[in-house]
């Protein structure tokens, strides 16, 4: 399982929100880029980053700090927020930045996402963030009814290389992951799930290992790494 730090990108500085509100707000770092250099030199092996600005506005509002970080680092980045047309897909993928992730796309315009797997196969990642169970978009601001399991079904037979699985609730909470939803998505699909949301400590890393049945390509971890309660050279010794 890989251990991934999350770089959420609100007006230019690396922020973590609260449950998904753009009300609660804790900025950690000014420079996202130096952020990203930080979590490389510690080992990292793949970093996400989302345009949290992007994710309301519809379309990218920090791309030039997120192509700046893909100059900078070596090691693969995932992108998400405001990323709804084939033109910010092919910007992106094109600018050095190795897979974009697409949530509200994924729910409001299917061909969207078919026409980027057959364009960049396997460069894809399927964004789905529930509350209870149910999908929320547009940067978490817009809730809806469809369920996030069969949502993930829908795609099952596309190219896509993960799914990135958030529950809003626990985001940035530390209270631990969903193990059971998390759990329960990655057994309802051939798709790799990288799980997110609520990571709090090492042991919900162990958790995630010893499920059965089926495997979690990795997790995100956010707040718990800027606070401290999570050292990221730990947390990838724990997940080998």
């Amino acid at each position: 399982m890989i251990i991934i730090p999350a770089i959420d990108i609100k007006d230019g500085k690396c922020v973590r929100l609260a449950q998904g509100d753009f009300d609660r707000v804790t900025t950690y770092a000014d420079n996202p880029v130096d952020m990203a250099l930080t979590w490389v030199q510690k080992g990292a092996e793949l970093i996400h980053i989302v345009d949290l600005d992007g994710s309301v506005a519809g379309l990218p509002r920090n791309a030039n700090i997120i192509l700046d970080i893909a100059r900078k680092i070596d090691i693969p980045i995932q992108v998400g927020g405001g990323i709804r047309d084939m033109e910010t897909i092919e910007y992106y993928l094109s600018n050095g930045i190795s897979s974009v992730i697409l949530g509200t796309t994924a729910l409001q315009n299917e061909k969207i996402v078919q026409d980027a797997c057959e364009t960049f196969p396997e460069k894809i990642i399927l964004g789905i963030d529930a509350l209870d169970g149910k999908v929320a978009i547009h940067g978490w601001t817009q809730k809806t009814e469809q369920n996030a399991v069969d949502l993930a079904r829908r795609y099952e037979h596309y190219s896509i290389k993960a799914i990135v699985y958030t529950d809003i609730k626990r985001d940035g909470m530390g209270t631990g992951v969903n193990i059971e939803a998390t759990m329960t998505l990655a057994k309802a699909v051939s798709i790799p799930v990288i799980a997110s949301g609520g990571v709090a400590t090492i042991n919900d890393i162990e958790e995630l290992l010893a499920i059965r049945d089926c495997e979690i390509y990795g997790v995100i971890i956010g707040r718990a790494l800027y606070t401290g309660a999570i050292f990221l050279e730990e947390a990838i010794r724990a997940s080998r």
